[in-house]
């Protein structure tokens, strides 16, 4: 009789904590589906770059208009988003960075075509587009050697645990990536290609 009534008090317990991870389980489930995946994307962009985006010296022939850009479903906790463009195929044995913009307020998810162009002061004062491996400032689109193979161009989205990095527009492109490495929360890519 003892034994019986442990078992039928073992199967309650097991009942209930069965049914607690049942309820825990589907609201995981549902507070994922809302918050998703945070997502980088691109109007501009498919599989590879036109000349709009392609850079506009040397012999390159392009217009140098950065891409529209988008992402959503930031994490919790971001406080500032950053965006890079980096090149892992070109000659130098280090890459090459086209791209660094940073302390982006956490109310923007949007980037227009043509914003990594600095004189055209498409986004707020705060925002820093600092030195790319051309030398310049802000965008500086794909370029590489005639004849080589397709090169990857890494656009990258960073949420960022600090609502501003403390560097200027002079900060090297290692150290930038060293700062938004070390604060992210988490990044989302697209991979465009180009080849001349």
């Amino acid at each position: 009789m003892i034994n019986c009534i442990f078992d039928i008090k073992s199967i309650k317990m097991r009942a209930k904590l069965f049914l607690y991870i049942l309820i825990a389980g589907f609201f995981n489930m549902n507070l994922t589906a809302q918050n998703g995946t945070f997502t980088l994307t691109s109007n501009d962009l498919g599989g590879q770059f036109s000349l709009k985006q392609v850079y506009d010296q040397y012999d390159c022939g392009g217009q140098n208009m950065s891409p529209q850009l988008m992402w959503k479903n930031a994490p919790a906790g971001t406080k500032s988003f950053a965006v890079t463009m980096f090149d892992p195929d070109a000659p130098t044995g280090s890459g090459w960075w086209h791209w660094l913009i940073f302390n982006i307020p956490e109310n923007i998810n949007e980037l227009p075509s043509d914003a990594g162009n600095t004189a055209h002061n498409l986004l707020p004062a705060s925002v820093i587009q600092s030195l790319n491996d051309y030398g310049a400032y802000g965008y500086g689109g794909p370029c590489p050697p005639k004849g080589d193979k397709p090169h990857r161009y890494i656009i990258t989205v960073y949420a960022l645990k600090v609502g501003k990095i403390d560097l200027n527009k002079d900060s090297r492109p290692a150290t930038v990536g060293f700062y938004l490495n070390r604060f992210a929360i988490a990044k989302s890519s697209i991979i465009a290609y180009y080849q001349r």
